[in-house]
């Protein structure tokens, strides 16, 4: 008998960005369940590219498009595309044409939690899908909103192959003896570039940022960087995008000063990596760091310089048990087992 086919459906797949990310790993934990999978979205390498689902594209998709999308999917996972308006046309058509049918909303981000969507209403719904969170505040937040939601926390590799730090730094121009502060994210104005400049200049740093500059904040990241009080470092080098073991292995310090974050993957991306994290005080990062983990806050360099100066091995080795214990990637297809379960769904 042919396996069960899951269709995942986003803006945009198969890139860098968190969601994409995540919903690879998931991709790969329902082929562990026995499913077939099809992506769906209107960017990126997908098996079926509607451009209409892209980010703020227009028109957006007709039903019968997306219907022809989805044929024979047994079970439908929306990325995103149904959680934040980035193309409201889109995820009303989406939504409509899962009426009734086998779904799972994967929220990443909910749109009041971005300013610019405070009044935005909530995701829809429907007594034929399922809800999951990354987080325990989306979850709760969803059901002070009558939306029923399980929380899968974002997984992560815990036990991965050693970075070739050297050679990173040799890609991008670091020399072997610079304190390296590592900010491995966009650039963009929740992602705090100003406060992480600060932090890499009191440790005496070279700061990397490593993503690009979007929605609209180009102009303010040119002239940040112009009058950085650090050296700078910006993107992965002439040579093209390094692997995020040798990013990892390369730096001294991982900052994420984030105002704030839907899930906020360098956080456990640095305990993977034992690397110290300096972070900021977005609230998820409170959520995760009540399991456990032990990091330096990213306004006040003073205790991360100090253990800069005299690594402590223990808290390294402490935040790289916690990750394990809570995020492991191995465990991830019985967590997401336990949704299809819970929800009732015979998909075979």
């Amino acid at each position: 008998m042919a396996a069960p086919t899951v269709a995942f459906v986003s803006f945009r797949l198969g890139g860098a960005d968190g969601v994409a990310v995540e919903a690879a790993k998931w991709a790969v934990a329902f082929e562990a369940l026995g499913f077939s999978v099809r992506t769906v979205a209107g960017e990126g390498p997908v098996d079926l590219c509607l451009p209409g689902l892209g980010m703020e594209a227009a028109p957006a998709p007709t039903p019968a498009a997306v219907d022809e999308a989805l044929e024979g999917a047994a079970l439908v996972v929306v990325e995103n595309l149904c959680s934040l308006p980035l193309n409201p046309a889109a995820g009303g058509v989406v939504a409509r044409c899962l009426a009734g049918r086998p779904a799972l909303l994967h929220h990443h981000d909910l749109p009041w939690q971005r300013e610019r969507f405070a009044d935005a209403p909530a995701p829809p719904d429907d007594p034929a899908w399922a809800h999951v969170t990354t987080t325990e505040l989306s979850r709760h937040q969803l059901a002070a909103r009558g939306i029923r939601a399980s929380t899968v926390y974002n997984a992560f590799d815990t036990s991965p192959a050693p970075g070739d730090g050297a050679r990173a730094r040799a890609a991008v121009g670091v020399g072997p003896t610079e304190r390296l502060v590592l900010q491995p994210t966009r650039a963009i104005a929740r992602k705090n570039v100003p406060e992480g400049l600060a932090l890499a200049a009191s440790l005496g740093a070279t700061y990397w940022l490593l993503g690009p500059a979007e929605e609209d904040y180009g102009p303010t990241l040119e002239r940040l960087l112009a009058t950085a009080p650090a050296r700078v470092v910006h993107g992965h080098g002439p040579c093209g995008p390094l692997p995020m073991a040798d990013v990892y292995a390369a730096a001294d310090v991982v900052a994420l000063p984030s105002l704030w974050e839907g899930f906020g993957n360098p956080a456990v991306e640095s305990a993977v990596h034992r690397r110290p994290l300096a972070v900021g005080r977005y609230p998820v990062a409170e959520e995760l760091a009540s399991l456990g983990f032990r990091w330096f806050p990213s306004d006040d360099a003073g205790a991360l310089g100090r253990h800069l100066d005299a690594p402590d091995d223990e808290l390294i080795e402490h935040n790289a048990a916690v990750a394990d214990a809570h995020f492991a990637l191995r465990d991830l297809p019985d967590r997401i087992g336990a949704v299809l379960s819970a929800a009732g769904w015979s998909l075979g």
